[in-house]
């Protein structure tokens, strides 16, 4: 009873930390991110702010909420210490969060110190939003895997000489690729608003601005590609015998990238509205999680045959 209401604890951090993450990108879309000035973790030099305008609010909310979010993993990571025993995956797992957690905060606090917010569109900007994008993505697979390994899936075990396993390998990365250049491009949009529905070749006052305009098209292109390639996959787990749980995830993996590319497509064609935007990162988070999860039940269930084969050798 206590690993089940651990696991119910894991899974309910994991979708609070998706939320978060949704608000952060609002924070973004609206340029609330210097609501609260130069100042970190304080707001305007005080803990509550006074009379605060509206993008102080949103700003402020998003550090609450955030705030919330560290506590939380804080706490997954002592439950997880008290209730599993040295060297258990769900240990393993729990510390990553932890660690992922404290970079995102160290990030977070970055872009308010260095004032890399609001209309910055310095060079510096550009790779804190892929920095802080791959930590994200890094942060909520901890916390997913957590819940994962909680809710009874086997520890991992990459087989090298399997294809399918670094066709895993391969995806896992593309999506990273994927992500940044989507971070990269949702900044454009929000600094310079798209004004045709592909804005090719458009040159801007400096570097950053025509890296940000002409940058734009590269990121529905990697898009297309990698759902080609997560199809295959997809296909290839079809026609071998895993578990059903492997199975339901292909299925769902497949069904959220299908549903992502149609929300990015949409998002170009209504030149990116602020709640489209918001759900095309969520779709974004959720097509991530579930690679993730289906490359682990994939190992697990690899290793879980691996060992029973050695018993019955033995």
């Amino acid at each position: 009873m206590k690993s089940k209401n651990f696991a119910t604890y894991a899974w309910a951090v994991f979708f609070y930390n998706l939320l978060v993450i949704v608000w952060g990108a609002y924070v973004r879309i609206t340029g609330s991110g210097a609501g609260c000035g130069r100042h970190w973790p304080m707001c305007n030099g005080e803990v509550i702010p006074r009379d605060p305008q509206i993008a102080t609010l949103i700003e402020y909310g998003h550090r609450t909420t955030s705030g919330l979010a560290l506590i939380s993993v804080v706490v997954l990571l002592i439950w997880a210490y008290r209730l599993f025993p040295k060297g258990h995956i769900v240990r393993f797992g729990a510390k990553l969060s932890m660690i992922f957690m404290v970079t995102e905060a160290i990030l977070g606090a970055g872009l308010v110190l260095l004032q890399l917010v609001e209309d910055n569109a310095s060079v510096g900007r550009i790779f804190s939003m892929g920095a802080h994008l791959v930590n994200t993505f890094l942060l909520i697979a901890s916390i997913s895997l957590t819940a994962w390994w909680a809710s009874g899936g086997k520890a991992v075990i990459w087989n090298k000489d399997d294809p399918l396993n670094t066709s895993l390998k391969i995806a896992i990365a593309a999506l990273l690729v994927i992500g940044v250049t989507g971070a990269i491009t949702a900044l454009g949009d929000t600094l310079f608003p798209v004004q045709d529905i592909i804005d090719k070749g458009a040159k801007g006052k400096g570097f950053a601005e025509t890296f940000l305009r002409q940058f734009r098209i590269l990121h529905p292109l990697f898009a297309v590609i990698v759902s080609f390639y997560l199809l295959l996959i997809v296909i290839a787990v079809k026609k071998r015998r895993y578990n059903p749980t492997v199975q339901k995830l292909a299925t769902i993996l497949l069904i959220v990238f299908l549903l992502q590319l149609s929300i990015g497509i949409t998002n170009i064609i209504l030149k990116v509205p602020a709640w489209l935007q918001l759900t095309h990162l969520l779709f974004a988070d959720l097509v991530w999680v579930a690679l993730v999860l289906l490359t682990a039940s994939i190992l697990g269930d690899e290793s879980s045959e691996s060992s029973r084969l050695a018993q019955n050798l033995s």
